[in-house]
């Protein structure tokens, strides 16, 4: 009879791959879980930075993180959107960083006055002043006519000059049309016009010149003072 050939089984080459296709179910299982935990993680700390008229936790609220939601799975780019529907607002960054933090960077529209009762926004708006904003000069007078020129004009003056005013009024006159008196908190009377509204941002230099004195600044000829006896 002939002899039988002998067959070898490669038992040791079977017993390393079952070895590796269980190294890499638990690897496998190790990174889901890990997601999973991940993923669950809430935000930890919210950070709001620049904002003056809107309340942190009206940004908050508005934002949908009030809850802290999952840090993962909390997009700035949704926060920005739901954010930018304010109309206060005029530029929102977000940021997240390291251990849960999120930082929501706020820049709102500057107020130019209240006007008809109603806060004149930066880009014409016109918003009920839900916020009581009391810092804003008064508006007096139609400005129908020039309203456009006169939210781009006004609109480059300095924040800590514009806080110096009580009250704009509408003046124009033979000569000018685009003419306004500002009345200013400290007692000062500034006459000024749309073409040279940028001179008013010197209002602080001006203003120590006086020397504690009182007058009427003519910044829109001339530009002298008439001071007060």
């Amino acid at each position: 009879m002939p002899e039988k050939k002998k067959i070898k089984v490669k038992v040791k080459k079977r017993r390393l791959k079952v070895k590796k296709i269980l190294v890499t179910i638990l690897i496998m299982g190790i990174l889901v879980l890990s997601f999973l935990y991940i993923k669950r993680l809430p935000i930890t700390n919210i950070y709001i930075v620049g904002n003056n008229i809107l309340s942190d936790k009206e940004i908050i609220d508005i934002s949908g993180i009030g809850d802290y939601p999952s840090f993962i799975t909390t997009f700035g780019s949704n926060i920005k959107d739901k954010l930018m529907e304010n109309n206060y607002i005029k530029e929102i960054k977000v940021q997240k960083k390291i251990w849960g933090k999120v930082y929501i960077y706020v820049t709102e529209k500057k107020v130019l006055a209240l006007y008809n009762d109603k806060l004149l926004l930066e880009d014409g708006l016109l918003v009920d002043n839900n916020y009581n904003v009391m810092s804003a000069p008064i508006l007096i007078g139609d400005i129908t006519s020039i309203k456009e020129k006169f939210i781009k004009k006004f609109s480059l003056v300095d924040n800590d000059v514009l806080l110096k005013i009580s009250e704009i009024s509408y003046v124009p006159n033979e000569v000018d049309s685009e003419r306004f008196s500002l009345k200013m908190n400290d007692g000062n009377l500034v006459y000024i016009t749309l073409p040279k509204i940028t001179k008013i941002n010197k209002y602080n230099s001006i203003y120590s010149g006086l020397e504690g004195k009182k007058g009427i600044i003519y910044l829109d000829s001339g530009d002298y003072v008439e001071v007060k006896e």
